[in-house]
């Protein structure tokens, strides 16, 4: 658990590396796009600005060109023909009447002429009722045009007048008195055609479209192309008015630049429908290289990233990992590593270390191993010769009584006793068999102390049976009780021997109800199992809890402490995950 919190993904240097190297590439990424984006952004607005420019350099040419055409219609309103006709038409004579008239044909066919753009002059005299026209010559007087565009021109809105699906200027010479009908009124219809012409000169770029389009209706004139001769005209003319020029609209499903030029004058408004796609043309190279570096960036990471993985982070997570092999007790280790770099000189070190380590671990090892054994064959050589006298002084006096079936019983006991003892084959047994031997001394005890001493073992669960030992840790605390804490004790003497366990520890409890035990000699006692040193006295109480500590772990050992009976209680700790639960073969 600890190795997975300190090497989570997000602490690794791999993970480190490649973010830094990506706050490098960061930089470059987004001078890139902006680059882009400025190149198309200074294009368009080029486009946008010659286009406007265009424009507007067309719409003041067509302001002089309608000013000029005016100054002639106005000067038509005081030919000298015209007047005469208006004026004295009944009092001419026919070949007078004649020669005014092809006269005044003369002169509106040379302002007709006088302008591409111009596509009829007409002369609509209400007091003769004729419309003089330069390309229809001399016909009925055409009441409704005379009125209808007069009445248009009355309004003052435009100087340029839209009626009926053409464009008009219009002038008109007024009678003397108030609210009468006009003498004449001289009207030029503008070239619609040559006017679409004009606008289509200006569909430089495939799929554009130019309107003309007045203040005071709808189109006036427009030359499209592409999806925009298919798309919604009345649409996109309702949208185009509220758009800015230099700004972006959408016209059937695709994008648009709108560049516009008005004149006042005229009260005229031009605007020209330019593809963004064809903005974006010039710069299909840059686009298609800034692609390329997106790969080619992309690429570089990846590339960096894989071989950070590879001659980095692999062979430093290989060197972690070890690690944990090592701190988890393996140390059959050793790492290969071909190239020459610095983690070769790192793994040849790592193997080196675990080399030293494993041979001073074995040395250690072996050296606690026959520490163990010689305290062992030490306690094994101990045997008490009080117990021992005691033993036969009871035999001598069972002979005396002829008590055979006890002598039998008690030399039975003290034949198993003996053997199990002074037996080396093995120095650890099941706690079956340890409990079964300290069982046996205190019924050997009971002989002589029967009246005076009770022991009482708990039963042994069928798990804690096999469990595997030191020998001799239990029967050494139980001789203990019975020598120092009940043997002078008059009578109800006990000593208690019960088990416990939990997922990780096995206790073995030992108490008895003596009244000997001082706060000096249990503190004293303490002092010696915490200060347990290999020079330290090797009998007794230290020599099992050094004896459990070595074959169980530190955390193993003797507990001591005063009962709740009186007397002392002594506590055998053993460790699950210690060397007892999985015993090397040099204990066997």
């Amino acid at each position: 658990m600890l190795f997975q919190k300190d090497f989570s993904l997000r602490n690794t240097i791999f993970l480190r590396l490649i973010v830094t190297f990506l706050l490098i590439m960061l930089p470059i990424i987004v001078f890139a796009v902006y680059l882009y984006q400025w190149i198309l952004h200074t294009a368009s607005a080029d486009i946008r600005t010659s286009a406007t420019a265009q424009t507007a350099f067309y719409l003041s040419d067509m302001e002089n060109e309608i000013e000029r055409m005016k100054l002639l219609q106005y000067s038509l309103l005081e030919d000298e023909d015209l007047n005469k006709l208006a004026l004295t038409w009944e009092t001419l004579a026919v070949i007078d009447r004649t020669e005014n008239l092809n006269s005044l044909m003369k002169r509106l066919f040379i302002v007709q002429n006088s302008s591409t753009y111009i596509k009829d002059v007409r002369v609509h005299i209400m007091t003769i009722g004729r419309t003089i026209s330069s390309v229809g010559g001399v016909r009925e007087l055409e009441m409704k045009r005379f009125r209808e565009i007069r009445s248009v021109f009355g309004d003052r809105r435009s100087q340029v007048i839209e009626w009926d699906g053409g464009l008009y200027l219009s002038a008109m010479k007024q009678r003397g008195v108030k609210g009468a009908e006009p003498l004449f009124t001289v009207e030029i219809e503008l070239d619609a055609q040559e006017l679409r012409a004009a606008l289509g000169q200006f569909n430089t770029y495939p799929g554009s479209g130019t309107l003309l389009l007045s203040d005071s209706s709808s189109v006036a004139l427009s030359s499209v192309t592409g999806e925009l001769a298919q798309a919604d005209k009345s649409q996109y003319v309702r949208e185009i008015r509220d758009v800015a020029s230099g700004e972006r609209l959408r016209i059937a499903g695709a994008p648009y630049y709108i560049v516009q030029a008005s004149s006042r004058e005229l009260g005229l408004s031009i605007y020209r429908m330019i593809p963004e796609a064809i903005i974006k043309t010039p710069l299909s190279k840059f686009y298609t290289w800034a692609w390329v570096f997106a790969v080619a960036g992309l690429g570089i990471i990846v590339a960096f990233a894989l071989s950070t993985y590879k001659f980095i982070h692999k062979p430093m997570l290989t060197l972690v990992k070890s690690f944990r092999r090592m701190e988890q007790g393996d140390l059959d280790i050793y790492i290969k590593h071909e190239s020459r770099d610095e983690f070769r000189y790192l793994y040849s070190r790592f193997n080196q270390m675990v080399s030293n380590l494993h041979s001073l671990i074995d040395q250690v090892y072996k050296q606690k191993i026959m520490a163990q054994r010689a305290e062992l064959k030490q306690l094994q050589s101990q045997i008490n010769p009080h117990f021992l006298y005691n033993s036969f002084f009871i035999l001598n006096t069972m002979a005396k009584t002829g008590d055979t079936e006890r002598i039998e019983q008690l030399t039975t006991l003290l034949g198993e006793y003996f053997q199990f003892v002074t037996r080396n084959a093995s120095d650890l047994v099941t706690m079956e068999q340890e409990i079964h031997h300290a069982r046996m001394y205190t019924e050997i005890q009971a002989m002589r102390f029967s009246r005076r001493i009770t022991v009482r073992f708990d039963p042994l669960s069928e798990t804690l049976k096999p469990v595997q030992v030191p020998r001799l840790i239990v029967q050494p605390i139980v001789e203990n009780a019975f020598k120092h804490s009940l043997e002078k004790k008059a009578m109800e003497g006990l000593i208690v021997v019960r088990f416990e366990q939990e997922e990780a520890y096995i206790r073995i409890i030992v108490e008895d109800n003596g009244d000997r035990l001082t706060d000096d000699t249990l503190a004293q006692l303490k002092k010696s199992l915490n200060a347990c040193q290999e020079q330290a006295e090797t009998t007794g109480l230290v020599n099992i809890h050094r004896r459990i500590r070595i074959t169980f772990g530190e955390e193993s050992g003797l507990l001591v402490d005063r009962s709740g009976l009186g007397g002392l209680r002594v506590t055998i700790l053993l460790t699950t995950g210690g060397e007892g639960a999985d015993v090397p073969d040099a204990y066997r």
